[in-house]
């Protein structure tokens, strides 16, 4: 599979999203925890398809007004959320818009409405516009108004396969779909081409997070009621003492834990909600899922106690992080200003060295002339020595 994707980023007509690598509601929890789980997501891609994500899509597309400063300061030009009723009012989503808290960050919201045409009703043979084909499908967007900038289609890979199998023509339909579009004159972009390219129409405050799950597109498909919210707590109490240890298998297990499917299969809810729930569910009850992983949760945390106690409260071990932090950054300026004075050493060694030789390439010829004059004065001394002691020997 990931040679697949491989072959994909090779195109130039693919780009891979930043997330969060364990699939989680961090964001919602622990800000640092969030950048954290980001990172080794962008390390990741970077390592597997040697690109670096500069669009963010958060888990779920969960966003809101708190986490857009964080985004932008984490370097990311662009995130992709929902086109949530409630939100936009009498706008339409099928613009760019940028941030109210970071108005540098550029807002794409996702068109719910032709997104689910492909994932939701593609096979329904009950639905009023079955079949859908491409050339239709391409007809309703080209008429949507010429002003409008762009539509954002999002949806899970698993929908090509899996929601909607090889059967239902699905294959057919997306490799006719740049023919048709072509025709019209529709282009393809990447998601940050589309931030770089289009200017943002206008602000989009959201004051309170929202998602692509369930009717209310809020984030009650994960915390929507106390047994949830129970289980999310007790996960996030220990964030602080997983991060400080270096058991390579616990921070493994603490990534599975954080992943957002645990909680939306504790939801309660009912009618429509409730049975999209219960699909995906491998449990009986959101009770049997509850208990399951409150078992797992509660193993894990008598480990991650073993390593860290219990006994040590929040405020003591937050003053021992800021401890261990600052010892961190001091150590790494002295690293710093050791490998300076390294270099400046061996700077001035060199220039040290190649002054001697200048300094000693015209004094030596002058030596070899001094020493060979010296010698020549001093042998008619030793001859006329010579000739003294002869001369003295014959009186």
């Amino acid at each position: 599979f990931i040679d697949l994707l491989k072959k994909l980023s090779a195109t130039g007509c693919v780009e891979f999203l930043a997330e969060t690598y364990a699939h989680s509601l961090a964001s919602l929890a622990d800000p640092e925890e969030f950048a954290n789980q980001v990172k080794v997501h962008d390390d990741k891609i970077k390592e597997l398809f040697g690109q670096s994500p500069k669009v963010l899509r958060n888990t779920e597309l969960i966003y809101c007004d708190d986490l857009a400063p964080q985004i932008l300061e984490m370097g990311y030009k662009g995130v992709i959320t929902e086109g949530a009723k409630h939100i936009l009012g009498w706008k339409s989503p099928n613009y760019v818009y940028s941030a109210a808290s970071a108005p540098k960050l550029k807002i794409m919201l996702k068109n719910d409405k032709f997104s689910s045409d492909i994932s939701d009703r593609f096979a329904n043979t009950s639905w009023d516009e079955y079949p859908l084909t491409a050339d239709k499908y391409i007809s309703w967007i080209a008429s949507t108004p010429e002003d409008q900038q762009i539509i954002n289609l999002f949806m899970n890979l698993e929908v090509f396969g899996d929601f909607q199998p090889r059967e239902t023509g699905i294959f057919q339909f997306l490799e006719a779909l740049p023919r048709f579009a072509a025709e019209k004159g529709i282009e393809f972009w990447t998601p940050s081409t589309a931030v770089s390219k289009l200017k943002a129409v206008d602000s989009l405050p959201v004051l309170h997070p929202i998602s692509w799950a369930d009717e209310a597109r809020d984030t009650s498909a994960w915390l929507g009621n106390k047994l949830q919210k129970e289980a999310f707590d007790k996960l996030y109490s220990v964030s602080e003492r997983v991060r400080l240890c270096e058991d390579r298998r616990l921070k493994q297990d603490w990534y599975y834990l954080q992943a957002a499917d645990h909680f939306f299969y504790m939801s309660t809810k009912n009618m429509h909600d409730g049975s999209v729930h219960s699909q995906f569910s491998p449990y009986d009850t959101p009770f049997d899922a509850f208990t399951n992983y409150m078992n797992v949760l509660a193993d894990f945390i008598v480990r991650v106690e073993a390593q860290y106690p219990m006994s040590i409260d929040n405020e003591e071990l937050s003053s021992l992080l800021t401890t261990i932090r600052n010892q961190e950054r001091e150590i790494e300026t002295l690293n710093k200003e050791a490998e300076s004075m390294r270099k400046n050493i061996e700077h001035f060694n060199e220039e040290h060295l190649l002054r001697e030789k200048e300094t000693e390439k015209p004094a030596a010829p002058k030596t070899r002339k001094t020493a060979s004059k010296t010698k020549k004065e001093t042998e008619p001394k030793k001859v006329t020595a010579k000739k003294a002691t002869a001369k003295k020997k014959a009186e």
